[in-house]
């Protein structure tokens, strides 16, 4: 296919290969499957390999890569064999919307931390090496917890393993704050202008390092932050004992949604959900954007179902400036697009009108 450089719609009936496509699509981005499949499901049935091959520009230029499944992964990058998806990775920046992200708020705190995350290890490279530190910290720390009832000697470890977790949940804590406070400003906007300026939208950064009335600032420096999270670890030494397990820390934290004050894990409906984590995932992609230096893709599976009028136009019209895929069964759905392309997927195969 040769998409347009905005809005390109994917029409089809279920089970026709949009999803694939979508896919397909996000890999290119240097990043895994987001319906976590593995490398040996992309083969067809009876086929020995999957070749999937893309032209795009890319870091001020023109680029081409391929990725090859045979069973086992290979990248090219401009005729180059790339040796690990992490080295491609930055190439071609992307964020991906699909309903299994539906789960953000059905869910525990675990998937509002993914998505800050997933987001800082594309802007951060660093990030990624530390929050990897860090769970080894705190694996080794709740093995001393948990031995510990039968070797006591072994808490005299806490004090090493403490100072050690503060340190480099300090970091992560600060990096959540600092990006969440931008992401806010960012999603705040876009939801204002997909609701028409009906409802208030925040998203604010919650540790347990701080007192329960207290607002995580980003004014903190990773010195104080790694203070207070020491303190704390400390004063709940006894408590983690007990229970045989890390009770405070970044590991634990969350980032609270609300619509005018009101938690939207609670209170809001599948449409305001819906909004919400769209709201933050094209608010990431201009973060991205502006760290990258241009726009990233923007890849929405299946977005549009569960949204007024009103939200419906503003995605087709009012994103910006990526270049957006974006998948939907009822072609209703997409009739006030005003400019882009339109593609029609049956059977695996792509054409557009």
């Amino acid at each position: 296919m040769s998409p347009g450089e905005k809005v390109n719609i994917i029409s089809g009936e279920n089970a026709q290969g949009k999803t694939n496509l979508m896919e397909a699509l996000w890999l290119f981005t240097g990043a895994k499957s987001f319906r976590q499949t593995k490398d040996s499901e992309f083969i067809r049935f009876g086929e020995e390999k999957a070749l999937l091959k893309a032209e795009f520009f890319a870091e001020k230029r023109e680029q081409n890569a391929e990725i090859s499944f045979s069973p086992s992964k290979t990248i090219k990058k401009n005729g180059i064999e790339i040796r690990s998806g992490a080295e491609y990775a930055g190439t071609c920046g992307g964020v991906v919307f699909s309903p299994g992200q539906m789960n953000l708020f059905r869910d525990g705190p675990k998937e509002r931390r993914r998505l800050a995350d997933t987001s800082l290890c594309q802007l951060y490279p660093k990030y990624l090496s530390v929050l990897a530190d860090y769970k080894k910290v705190l694996e080794q720390r709740n093995t001393v917890l948990k031995d510990a009832r039968f070797h006591s000697s072994l808490m005299d470890m806490l004090d090493v393993y403490d100072e050690q977790l503060a340190r480099l949940g300090a970091f992560i804590i600060r990096t959540r704050v600092n990006y969440c406070e931008s992401l806010n400003k960012k999603a705040a906007e876009i939801y204002k202008g997909m609701s028409a300026g009906r409802e208030k939208f925040s998203a604010e950064y919650v540790t347990g390092v701080l007192s329960e009335n207290e607002h995580a600032e980003s004014s903190l420096s990773t010195a104080q932050w790694a203070q207070l999270f020491y303190e704390k670890l400390c004063a709940e030494r006894n408590s983690d004992f007990e229970h045989g397990a890390t009770s405070v820390g970044p590991h634990r934290d969350d980032i609270e949604v609300t619509l005018d004050e009101m938690p939207v894990r609670s209170f809001g409906s599948q449409g305001q959900q819906r909004s919400c984590i769209l709201s933050l995932k094209l608010g990431e992609a201009k973060l991205l954007g502006e760290a990258m230096g241009e726009p990233p893709l923007i890849i929405l599976d299946d977005v549009m179902s569960e949204l007024d009028s009103i939200r419906r136009d503003y995605i087709l019209n009012s994103i910006g400036e990526s270049q957006i895929f974006l998948t939907c069964c009822d072609r209703e759905l997409f009739s006030g697009l005003s400019e882009g392309k339109v593609f029609t997927m049956s059977g695996g195969k792509i054409e557009e009108e």
